[in-house]
């Protein structure tokens, strides 16, 4: 198996386990919750992603996961920015 696949199938990885985590937190709560690791495993998986998709040279891909990028980090300043103001 290539480096590259196996760098995309990890960056998937980490990407589907934001799913995983914020099912668990809404579980636990008993409503809907987006933990804060959602938003730093979507960055992370997302970023592993683009870069995949900028080696393998895909255009829609590559928009797609760049678009996801801002609004990750736009979410992590937020919330960041809430929890210092606590």
């Amino acid at each position: 198996m290539s480096f590259w696949l196996v760098f995309g199938f990890t960056a998937q990885f980490c990407f589907f386990t934001r799913f995983l985590i914020q099912w668990i937190a809404s579980e636990k709560r008993k409503e809907s919750y987006i933990p804060m690791v959602f938003w730093y495993l979507s960055l992370a998986g997302g970023t592993g992603l683009l870069i995949y998709a900028i080696q393998r040279r895909d255009p829609v891909f590559i928009i797609g996961q760049s678009m996801g990028a801002c609004i990750y980090i736009r979410n992590i300043f937020l919330r960041l920015k809430r929890s210092e103001g606590k």
